[in-house]
């Protein structure tokens, strides 16, 4: 019995440490470990310098509104040897010249099929397929920083349960033995509890090295070394009523498939820009130049100019057209993809909804599973001291305890990952949902800061 305490004691502490209790004093919450991926993580801060480099199609594009304007100085040495006559008298004029000029030109399109405008709306849409690009990958980092939080406190509490037993094995290794000296058990008996004790040192070791990995995880993902975890809750609070009403929720708000909506205007509008080649371009140049000894007889020369140009496109050899049928095509493809991705998203509801009720149920059989073979160890020890059992009972009892309470461990941890998986499935796994202590990252910042912008080269951090 006193080998029955031990294990039953230390196997407890381990599951209300990973699974339910009171939170220890300054322990890492699993919020605050959502907190340090979403602000830290290095995938998730390129893909949000991306969605910032995208921010600049749109300025590149408004340019074709804006005229261009262009200042050319010229300036050098002209040597000239004249020979001439002039009233019977030879003359003869070897001075050298010093040339200057100097020329503004301004030049601004007034018409070119739309292309401007298209490519401008074109370029807000790559803006906002951006932003929900980035959305899914907040959410897949968060739904990562969440399991691997999850995940380490599984394999602590695993490897917990398995080092616990092995002090089980080793006290009834020592109390097998005993009673071979006396003759009331065989050399079997001592075999199979030695054979027992060697398997749960290995299982020992191979929770070990789970916990390992799952440790370079969590630093990977989160930032930081695991420490003082306190328990992880479900956030079913945040989810639909029904999986009905998820799958609706999904088809609206999954980045997924607002991206490949995105992606449908982006190739329509394509379509529009290369249509555009097929219209007339109208622009206009006006020009000032002033030039000062560009010959021997002329001082200096002023000019201005003011000239209109309508460029109307015959025929180019037939790459414009296969540009407006191949973008077309482009189009068709994208709206099938969004059927695709639409499609992808309601079986992904579907699946993890199935997971998080099954999870629900398991814990509650994991649960009933502990606390039958608590009871069942013990009634196996009592029944073994009257002969009634032997040692290779007591150990099969054992090591179905055992199982029973790494079972409940991941059924507990399968429960809490299953309701971040609905809720990233849905399309709301983020910080302002699960009202996490931190400032959100809001991408229109940055764009309302460079879109109109004329001129600079340095970022608006800076750089």
């Amino acid at each position: 019995m006193h080998g029955v305490k031990l294990f039953t004691g230390a196997a407890a502490s381990v599951l209300l440490l990973a699974l339910a209790g009171p939170t220890p004093a300054l322990a890492d919450t699993i919020e605050a470990a959502l907190v340090r991926a979403y602000q830290n993580n290095p995938q998730l801060n390129a893909q949000r310098a991306q969605a910032r480099s995208t921010d600049e199609n749109v300025p590149q594009a408004l340019s074709g509104y804006r005229p261009k304007v262009n200042v050319t100085l010229g300036t050098g040495y002209q040597y000239q040897d004249i020979q001439a006559v002039q009233k019977g008298a030879s003359l003869h004029n070897p001075d050298p010249l010093q040339p200057n000029s100097a020329s503004l030109t301004v030049n601004q399109t007034l018409y070119n099929g739309n292309q401007t405008a298209n490519r401008t709306r074109a370029a807000e849409s790559q803006v906002s397929g951006s932003r929900e690009a980035l959305r899914v990958l907040e959410q897949t980092v968060l739904l990562q920083a969440a399991t691997s939080y999850m995940d380490y406190l599984r394999d602590s509490a695993t490897l917990e349960v398995q080092r616990s037993n092995v002090r089980v094995l080793e006290q009834t290794l020592k109390q097998t033995r005993d009673r071979f000296n006396v003759g009331e058990v065989t050399r079997t008996d001592v075999a199979q509890s030695e054979a027992q004790l060697a398997a749960g040192r290995t299982q020992a070791l191979t929770a070990e090295s789970n916990l390992t990995t799952t440790r370079a995880n969590f630093r990977r993902i989160i930032g930081n070394e695991p420490s003082n975890l306190a328990p992880g809750s479900p956030v079913d609070r945040f989810l639909p009523a029904s999986i009905a009403s998820a799958v609706s929720l999904s088809l609206v708000e999954n980045p997924n498939v607002t991206a490949s909506m995105y992606g449908i205007d982006v190739n329509y509008l394509q379509v529009k820009i290369n249509e555009g080649a097929l219209l007339p371009t109208v622009t206009v140049q006006a020009a000032v130049s002033t030039s000062y000894q560009q010959t021997l007889n002329v001082f200096r020369t002023n000019t201005a100019s003011a000239i209109a140009t309508a460029s109307v496109p015959i025929y180019q050899g037939g790459a414009e057209y296969a540009l407006i049928r191949q973008s077309k095509e482009n189009l068709a493809q994208q709206r099938l993809n969004l059927e695709t991705t639409r499609d992808q998203t309601r079986a992904n509801v579907v699946q993890a909804w199935g997971q998080l009720e099954a999870g629900k149920a398991q814990v509650q059989s994991a649960q009933a599973q502990v606390t039958a073979s608590e009871i069942a160890l013990n009634g196996v020890r009592e029944e073994a001291k009257a002969g009634q059992r032997t040692t290779l009972d007591v150990l099969n009892a054992q090591q179905a305890l055992v199982n029973a309470r790494v079972a409940l461990v991941t059924a507990q941890h399968d429960r809490v990952v299953a309701s971040y998986s609905v809720l990233n499935a849905v399309g709301r796994l983020a910080p302002q949902v699960l009202g996490l202590a931190t400032t959100v990252y809001d991408p229109s910042v940055h764009y309302q800061q460079v879109r109109d912008s004329w001129a600079g080269v340095r970022t608006p951090d800076g750089r």
